[in-house]
C-alpha cells in the first residue's frame, strides 16, 4: 500500500512539474514577442516647413490652327495650271496655282504703253507752257494763250498720273493671277479641277500650318494667378516649359508656353493660355485632343510631405507625428493638390511637426521610433519603398513554393520506394 501510495504521488508530481514547465515555455516566446514589439522601429522622419512646391499640371485641349489659311482666287478667268500635289509642304511664297497669265500681262503691256504716250503729252505740254511764259513776257502773246497752255500741262500731268494707276491696277491682276502661298504649312485636296472657269472668290484649297503649332488651352484661375505671380518676380514665360501628349501615350512634343491671358471667363472661371510646339514631322495634326503638359509652375509657401507617407484612417487621410517620447501617433489632414511624389497639406499639421516620411506600412498608433535622416528626395524615398515591397512579395512566392515543392517530393518518396520494392521482388523471383 504504501508503495502504491508513493508511485502515486511520483506521478502527481511528474504531471505538475510538466505543466509548469509548459506554462513558463508558453510564456518565454510572449516575452521575447513584447520586447521585440518595444523595439524602437527605424523609418525616416522629417521636421515640417514651409517650402516652395513645383508643379507639373495637365490641361486638356483641342488643337486647332489659328494661322489656316484658305486660298481665293482674286481675279476671273481659266485655271491654267496646279503647281503642288496635295498633302504635300509649301512654302510661303511658292506659286500653287496660274489663271491665265498671259491675258493680264497682255493688259499690263497695253497699260504700260498708256502710261508712255501720257508721259509723252505732258512733255510737250510743258515745253509749250515754258514757250508761251517767255512768249508772254515779250509781249507776243496774250495773256489767254498762256493759260491756255498751263491748263494742257496740268491735264497731261493728270493724264499720266491716270496712266499710272491703271498700270498698277493692271500690274495687281497679273500677280493675282499665280496664287502663291501665304503661309507655310500643308496643302489640302485642290477644290477646283485645272481648266474649270475660276471668279474672284472661288476657294481653291486650304494651307494648315502644322510647324510650329500653337496650342490654346485653359488655365483655372488658381493656376493662372499663382502663374502671373511666378512672371512677375524673375521668370520669364519662355522659360515656362510646356510638352503635347496624344492620347496614344506614344507622341509628345516639347515646347514652352507664350503667352498667358488677363482676363478671367466669367463662365468658366478659366484664363486662355497658348502654348507653342516644334512639329517638324508632322506627326500632330490640328483637330486631334491633346493634353498640354505645364511644368515649373510653383506653390509657394506650403506644407509638404512624400506622397508615401499618407494613410488611411477612420476619420480620413492622415500621417504619423512623433510626440516627445519618439512615438508615433495618427494625425488627420486636409490634402491639397498632388506636386509630383509631393502631397500638399492644407490642414492638421503645423510648422515643426516631425512627421514620419517614410513607408507607414505596419505602423501603428503608440509604436516607438528611431528617427532617420531624410534627405529631401521624395521620389528616392518612393522608389526604395516599391522596392521593399517588391522584395517582400517576392520572398512569400518563394516561402510559397518551398512548401508545395516538399509536398511533391514527399508525394513522390512512396511511389519510389513502391516501385523499389516491386523490383526487389521481381530480382528475387
Amino acid at each position: 500500500m504504501k508503495t502504491t501510495l508513493s508511485r502515486v504521488s511520483r506521478l502527481v508530481l511528474a504531471m505538475g512539474v510538466g505543466v509548469l514547465l509548459a506554462a513558463c515555455g508558453e510564456e518565454q516566446p510572449a516575452q521575447g514577442g513584447s520586447e521585440q514589439q518595444s523595439k524602437p522601429r527605424p523609418i525616416e522622419v522629417a521636421t515640417l516647413e514651409r517650402q516652395d512646391i513645383a508643379m507639373d499640371k495637365s490641361y486638356p485641349s483641342l488643337l486647332r490652327s489659328d494661322e489656316e489659311v484658305t486660298l481665293v482666287a482674286r481675279v476671273s478667268g481659266l485655271l491654267e495650271k496646279k503647281l503642288f500635289e496635295p498633302g504635300e509642304m509649301v512654302e510661303k511664297g511658292d506659286t500653287l496655282y496660274q489663271i491665265e497669265p498671259d491675258r493680264y500681262q497682255t493688259a499690263v503691256n497695253q497699260r504700260q504703253a498708256d502710261l508712255e504716250s501720257a508721259r509723252a503729252e505732258l512733255s510737250r505740254a510743258q515745253r509749250d507752257a515754258q514757250r508761251f511764259e517767255r512768249l508772254l513776257s515779250q509781249n507776243s502773246v496774250s495773256r489767254q494763250q498762256y493759260d491756255q497752255a498751263l491748263a494742257d500741262r496740268r491735264v497731261a500731268q493728270a493724264s499720266v498720273a491716270q496712266a499710272s494707276a491703271a498700270l498698277e491696277s493692271a500690274q495687281i491682276d497679273l500677280n493675282y493671277a499665280e496664287v502663291q502661298a501665304p503661309v507655310s504649312g500643308m496643302i489640302s485636296l485642290s477644290m477646283i479641277n485645272v481648266g474649270n472657269l475660276v471668279t474672284s472668290g472661288t476657294e481653291l484649297a486650304t494651307i494648315t500650318p502644322i510647324d510650329p503649332l500653337d496650342v490654346r488651352f485653359q488655365l483655372p484661375q488658381r493656376d493662372a494667378f499663382e502663374l502671373r505671380r511666378q512672371l512677375s518676380e524673375s521668370t520669364d514665360i519662355n522659360d515656362i516649359r510646356a510638352s503635347l501628349e496624344l492620347p496614344d501615350g506614344a507622341t509628345r512634343l516639347t515646347g514652352h508656353l507664350d503667352f498667358l491671358g488677363a482676363r478671367v471667363d466669367k463662365g468658366t472661371s478659366t484664363v486662355q493660355a497658348n502654348a507653342s510646339f516644334e512639329n517638324p514631322d508632322g506627326s500632330v495634326l490640328p483637330g486631334q485632343y491633346v493634353r498640354v503638359h505645364i511644368e515649373g509652375l510653383k506653390r509657394y509657401d506650403v506644407l509638404a510631405v512624400p506622397e508615401i507617407a499618407l494613410t488611411q484612417g477612420l476619420m480620413g487621410p492622415q500621417v504619423f507625428v512623433l510626440d516627445e517620447d519618439n512615438a508615433a501617433r495618427a494625425r488627420t489632414v486636409e490634402l491639397g493638390e498632388l506636386a509630383g511624389p509631393w502631397q500638399v497639406l492644407l490642414d492638421g499639421v503645423k510648422p515643426g511637426d516631425r512627421v514620419v516620411v517614410g513607408d507607414p506600412a505596419g505602423l501603428k498608433p503608440g509604436m516607438p521610433i528611431k528617427p532617420r535622416p531624410f534627405d529631401g528626395d521624395a521620389a528616392a524615398l518612393m522608389e526604395q519603398a516599391q522596392e521593399e515591397k517588391q522584395a517582400q512579395q517576392k520572398q512569400k512566392q518563394q516561402a510559397q513554393q518551398k512548401p508545395q515543392a516538399q509536398g511533391k517530393g514527399a508525394n513522390k518518396s512512396p511511389d519510389s520506394n513502391e516501385s523499389s520494392a516491386a523490383s526487389g521482388e521481381e530480382d528475387a523471383s
